[in-house]
């Protein structure tokens, strides 16, 4: 891996926005496990805007070679990207399971009134 390869800090850039997004989301499970619905939507919220500061990282790289800029292969950026759809994916089904969260702890406040 040369060390004057564009993608080597792209990559880093996709890796450390996407793992604070997943950081995120682990935090926003462990608050709807607790009832705390609002604080676990602000996580998936903040998961949300790291997974898009990664995922703008990726596509100024595709728009560059778009327009003509070559980049030499480099293993870390594979790495970067699959790192950033996984947690992507991730983000998408935490939203689901906070859903299914708030539904059964207002299934079981309707059942004690």
């Amino acid at each position: 891996m040369q060390e004057n390869n564009p993608l080597i800090q792209v990559s880093m850039n996709i890796i450390l926005h996407a793992g604070d997004a997943r950081n995120n989301v682990s935090l926003a499970l462990d608050y709807a496990e607790k009832g705390d619905i609002l604080k676990a939507r602000n996580e998936l919220a903040e998961a949300q805007v790291n997974i898009t500061k990664a995922h703008q990282s990726q596509t100024e790289v595709i728009q560059n070679e778009m327009s003509g800029v070559d980049y030499e292969p480099c293993l870390l950026f594979s790495h970067a990207q699959d790192t950033l759809m996984t947690i992507n994916s991730e983000i998408q089904t935490a939203n689901r399971l906070v859903n299914m969260y708030e539904l059964i702890i207002n299934g079981r406040q309707d059942h004690q009134d």
